[in-house]
């Protein structure tokens, strides 16, 4: 049997495309729900046409944020699964359980998985590395870690880079070539159909800034807004704002230089859905997230990455600029932005596909 464990909304928007596909070919699978994430989990089940999860471990009344929320919450979901494994798996010894990411569900799910003996771990979009602990954090951490500690059995990786970076753990490896998140994108195109801004017609870049690395120190966040009020300057800005970053702006007093720009919107997080209807229409996206990167690589929008370094390989020397801060680096892609746009990878390949096929043995 195929056990999928997701944690975040990062994690069911990249495996949903795996679970509707596994419902299309009428393959059962049992969906564990690990609620670190709740703030419009079930609108993203609803919306991608996914079921309800089997069993939900974890739930709170308010995402996990905090260090130390996420200790108390690890420490309760692992208590549960350890008393609980029988229950959790359907009593299977002999099926796959199917993690993806970086995310905490990763290496919580893998320990839980380990409780049920008998059980091979998956791991979708493996092998992507920093070799710096602390960026991202806990990331990078957490995939040396489920490596490391043999949690992992199999690795899907996004490309050869990846599959190189774990090469060395002698274990099972698949290369998908792309990231499911392109399919999650054509599968977004074939449910969701609201293709405009309805704010105006005016030319807007996307700011999308919610990595801890960057919200957690104020010069970083300052030069950030100091950038995105430039831009302002010449077209409209919608700043997707993360609970996270929202809080952050306010705490260090950076919050209304942004809410007095007349020509700056503050929008709460949008759907998968909404913020791809979006991005589809911006001229360029500003942001420090790697779905982000990845999503506007496949789009072949132009996107300036406010980082110094990824992990990821998509759209480099093509749409993807790293900003590594630097003004000069960041105001010469907002000048000439239109010479990083690129025509939309199209779905000649499907990692969710290639998934699903390698895991015939547990169906």
């Amino acid at each position: 049997m195929i056990h999928i464990i997701i944690g975040t909304r990062a994690q069911i928007i990249k495996m949903a495309p795996i679970m509707s596909e596994l419902n299309k070919r009428g393959i059962e699978y049992n969906f564990i729900l690990l609620a670190q994430h709740k703030e419009t989990m079930y609108k993203i089940m609803e919306q991608f046409k996914i079921k309800r999860p089997d069993i939900i471990i974890g739930e709170r009344n308010k995402d996990i944020t905090n260090v130390k929320d996420m200790i108390f919450w690890s420490i309760r979901v692992l208590a549960y699964a350890l008393l609980k494994s029988k229950k959790i798996f359907k009593n299977d010894n002999k099926g796959v359980v199917l993690i993806h990411g970086d995310a905490p569900p990763l290496f919580l799910g893998g320990l839980m998985a380990k409780f049920q003996s008998g059980l091979k771990i998956a791991q979708v979009e493996a092998g992507l590395r920093s070799f710096n602990y602390f960026k991202p954090f806990p990331e990078e951490l957490i995939r040396v870690l489920s490596a490391k500690l043999s949690l992992i059995d199999i690795f899907f990786c996004q490309d050869e880079k990846a599959v190189r970076n774990v090469s060395k753990y002698n274990k099972l490896i698949h290369c998908t070539q792309h990231n499911t998140i392109l399919d999650s994108i054509h599968l977004a195109d074939s449910l969701y159909h609201n293709p405009h801004y309805s704010g105006n017609d005016k030319p807007f870049a996307i700011i999308s800034l919610h990595r801890f690395e960057t919200i957690s120190k104020k010069n970083r966040l300052e030069l950030a807004l100091k950038e995105i009020l430039k831009i302002s300057k010449i077209m409209s800005v919608l700043f997707i704002l993360h609970p996270s970053t929202r809080e952050a702006l306010i705490k260090k007093g950076l919050y209304s230089s942004l809410n007095k720009d007349p020509n700056c919107s503050l929008l709460p997080r949008q759907s998968f859905f909404k913020f791809n209807s979006l991005l589809k229409n911006a001229e360029f996206i500003v942001t420090d997230g790697g779905s982000n990167q990845e999503e506007s690589y496949y789009l072949g929008k132009p996107c300036l990455l406010l980082r110094s370094e990824t992990e990821r390989m998509e759209g480099l020397e093509h749409n993807v600029v790293i900003s590594n801060f630097d003004s000069v680096i960041i105001n010469n892609f907002v000048s000439n932005y239109k010479l990083y746009r690129r025509a939309p990878i199209p779905k000649t390949v499907s990692p969710t596909q290639i998934i699903i096929d390698h895991l015939k043995e547990f169906t």
